[in-house]
């Protein structure tokens, strides 16, 4: 065996596939971001492609940086590389990513927000999203009603489709995953009161229902983007032309 070989096209994809858009929180692997893969004697190219040319340039790096350090995850994965490609700031990100020159290092004055802040309020919209997706689902199933919310904790509704989803984002803010935990809680882990749980319950599916939107949005402008040279259905291309293989 080749003690060289790189990893599989498959750990390359599952890699991505844990890299989310900040925004949309959904996988750039599904939303159609990953352009292209190829694997070489060196290790892995990854090219992505977005919505338009003109998507945040904040949103952008955070993609491309987080796909950064989840191919550099891999083992033996070799030399990474990652390029966004058609975006207005294309080669600024490219070049610091190849420098990992960090957020503020590429965009220098521009930055105006650390990533970490970024990345924070994101997760809080999607841990938002996530509660309120949960508790639809239980109060459908059972036809409860608003007042039974504020009594509910993650062992009543364990068995809805989008409990592990909301578990993940809850993880990610450091929340309890206590079964006995309330469901219905801010960002801080602390329940909301009974008497604010109408305005707040109508605020969440508003965020939920946006973000769904922007997603939908998103791939159709994406389509349109690259219809006429690039089939939806053909992304990610993958290439292997390694010549040193594991047997």
């Amino acid at each position: 065996m080749n003690t060289l070989a790189l990893c599989s096209p498959a750990d390359v994809l599952d890699a991505l596939a844990t890299v989310t858009d900040p925004e949309l929180d959904e996988p750039i692997t599904e939303l159609g971001f990953v352009r292209s893969v190829m694997l070489d004697d060196d290790g892995v190219v990854v090219h992505l492609r977005l919505p338009t040319a003109f998507c945040s340039p904040n949103f952008a790096y955070l993609m491309a940086s987080d796909s950064l350090d989840a191919l550099r995850g891999i083992e033996r994965i070799g030399r990474v590389r990652v390029m966004l490609d058609d975006h207005h700031d294309s080669d600024k990100i490219n070049a610091g990513l190849a420098a990992d020159a960090g957020y503020r290092g590429t965009f220098g004055s521009e930055a105006d927000d650390s990533l970490d802040d970024l990345r924070e309020t994101f997760r809080r919209k999607a841990h938002l999203a996530a509660v309120e997706r949960s508790i639809s689902a239980y109060l459908a199933r059972t036809g409860e009603g608003i007042e039974r919310i504020h009594t509910l904790t993650l062992r009543d509704i364990r068995s809805e489709r989008y409990t592990t989803a909301l578990l993940r984002r809850r993880s990610a803010l450091g929340l309890s995953i206590c079964p006995n935990s309330r469901v219905f809680v801010d960002e801080n882990g602390k329940s909301v009161p009974p008497e604010q749980i109408p305005l707040k319950f109508r605020f969440a599916k508003s965020v939920r229902i946006s973000i769904e939107g922007n997603s939908h949005f998103c791939r159709g402008l994406l389509a349109t983007r690259y219809s006429d040279t690039e089939p939806a259905d053909a992304f990610p291309h993958i290439t292997d032309i390694r010549s040193r293989r594991n047997q």
